[in-house]
C-alpha cells in the first residue's frame, strides 16, 4: 500500500490562523457585531421610504433626514399618548401578579382536588406552586439576562439602540459606496453577483420587519378593545401593548403575550377565562390566516421549520434581540442561497441533461422509400 502524506503549506497556516483570530476578534466584539446586525435590518426597513423620497427629487441626504425624524416623532408621540397609562397600567399588573398566580394555584388544586377526590394530598404534590414559580422566573431572568447581557443593562440598551439607529441611517445613506467598496473586496466575478443580491436580500428583509410591525400594531390595537370589552380595562392597554410587542417574535409570541392576559383573566372567574381564551384563539387565527398572508405574504421565502429554529436559536444565543433580528437575516441569507448556489446548480443540472440526451434526428436525411420498390417488385 503506497504511503499517503499529507502536506501543509504555510499559506494554508496562515488562512487558518486569521480565520480563528477573526473568530476571537468578533467574539471580543460581539455587542458591536449585533449592534451591526440590528442597524443593517433597520436599513433594510426604512430603505423604500426613502427611496420613495428620493423620487421626489429630493437629495438622499435629506430624504434620510426627513424619514427619520417623521419616524421618531411618531414614536415620541405614541409614547406620550399612552405611555403614561401603560406604565401605571404595568406598575399595577406587576403589584398584583403574585395574587393572581396565587389564584391560579387555588384554582388549578380545587379541580385536582374535585377530579381525585379519594387522595387530596395528591393534587398538592402534583402541583407545587414554589417549583413552579421559580421554574418561570428562572427562564424568565434567564432570557433576559442574555438579552441585557449583549447590551449590558436597560441603559446600555438604550444607548445601543441609538446607535444602531445612527449606524443605519448612515447606512442607508451612503448605501451605494458601502456596498461598492465592501464588494471590492471579492474577486470577479463574485464581486458583480454579490452587488447584484443587495437589492433582493434587502428587499425580503425589509418586507418581513415592515410585515411584523404592521400585524403587531393591529393585534395590539385589536386586543386592547377586546379584553376592554371583556371586563379587564383595568390592564387592557398594558396587556395590548405587551401583546403587540410579543407578537413581534414569529411562532411563539403570540403564546408569551397571552399567558399574562388569561392569568389576569382566570382570577376574574372561569366565564371571564373561557373568553379571554377565545379571544386570543381568534386573533391568532386571524394573523395565520389573514393578516400574515395579507402584510407578510411570502416575503420570508424560508420553510417554517427553518424559521422557528431560527427564532429558538437567536433567542438561545442572544435572548429576545435574537428571536427578533435573526429571522430576517436567515430570510436575507435565503436569497443568497438561492441565488448564487441553487438557481446556477439546477441550471447547470438542466445544461448536463441535454448535452447528455441523444441528439434528434435530421429532418434534412431522406428517408428510403420501401413502398415504390414494393409496386416495382
Amino acid at each position: 500500500m503506497p504511503e499517503q502524506r499529507i502536506t501543509i503549506s504555510l499559506s494554508n497556516i496562515l488562512l487558518i490562523l486569521a480565520i480563528a483570530l477573526v473568530m476571537v476578534l468578533l467574539w471580543q466584539l460581539r455587542s458591536l457585531v449585533v449592534i451591526l446586525m440590528v442597524a443593517v435590518v433597520m436599513a433594510a426597513t426604512i430603505a423604500p421610504a426613502i427611496d420613495r423620497a428620493e423620487r421626489l427629487q429630493m437629495p438622499r441626504w435629506l430624504a434620510v433626514i426627513t424619514v427619520y425624524l417623521t419616524l421618531i416623532a411618531i414614536v415620541t408621540g405614541a409614547g406620550l399618548l399612552i405611555g403614561p397609562t401603560v406604565v401605571e397600567q404595568s406598575q399595577r399588573l406587576a403589584v398584583n401578579t403574585p395574587v393572581y398566580l396565587e389564584n391560579l394555584r387555588i384554582q388549578v388544586e380545587n379541580f385536582l382536588v374535585n377530579l381525585n377526590a379519594a387522595r387530596p394530598d395528591l393534587a398538592r404534590r402534583l402541583l407545587n406552586t414554589q417549583s413552579l414559580t421559580n421554574w418561570v422566573i428562572g427562564s424568565s431572568q434567564q432570557v433576559l439576562l442574555r438579552s441585557y447581557g449583549i447590551t449590558r443593562g436597560i441603559i446600555g440598551g438604550v444607548f445601543s439602540f441609538i446607535l444602531a439607529l445612527l449606524i443605519s441611517g448612515y447606512m442607508v445613506a451612503g448605501s451605494q459606496e458601502l456596498v461598492k467598496g465592501l464588494v471590492q473586496l471579492f474577486p470577479s466575478p463574485w464581486d458583480e453577483r454579490l452587488a447584484a443580491q443587495v437589492a433582493p436580500a434587502s428587499q425580503r428583509m425589509g418586507s418581513y420587519i415592515q410585515g411584523r410591525v404592521l400585524v403587531s400594531a393591529i393585534l395590539g390595537v385589536v386586543i386592547t378593545l377586546g379584553l376592554r370589552i371583556l371586563g379587564l380595562s383595568e390592564f387592557a392597554l398594558a396587556l395590548g401593548v405587551i401583546a403587540g410587542f410579543t407578537n413581534l417574535i414569529p411562532f411563539l409570541g403570540p403564546v408569551l403575550g397571552a399567558v399574562p392576559a388569561l392569568i389576569v383573566a382566570i382570577s376574574q372567574g372561569g366565564l371571564t377565562f373561557l373568553w379571554v381564551l377565545l379571544l386570543f384563539v381568534i386573533i391568532q387565527n386571524l394573523e395565520t390566516y389573514v393578516l400574515d398572508p395579507l402584510l407578510v405574504g411570502s416575503s420570508v421565502k424560508v420553510y417554517p421549520l427553518y424559521q422557528l429554529l431560527a427564532v429558538l436559536g437567536g433567542t438561545q444565543v442572544l435572548g429576545i434581540v435574537g428571536a427578533v433580528i435573526v429571522p430576517p437575516w436567515v430570510a436575507g441569507t435565503a436569497v443568497l442561497l438561492e441565488n448564487l448556489y441553487l438557481k446556477p446548480k439546477l441550471a447547470a443540472e438542466q445544461q448536463a441533461q441535454l448535452a447528455a440526451a441523444p441528439p434528434p434526428p435530421d429532418s434534412s436525411t431522406p428517408v428510403p422509400n420501401h413502398s415504390s420498390r414494393l409496386s416495382q417488385g
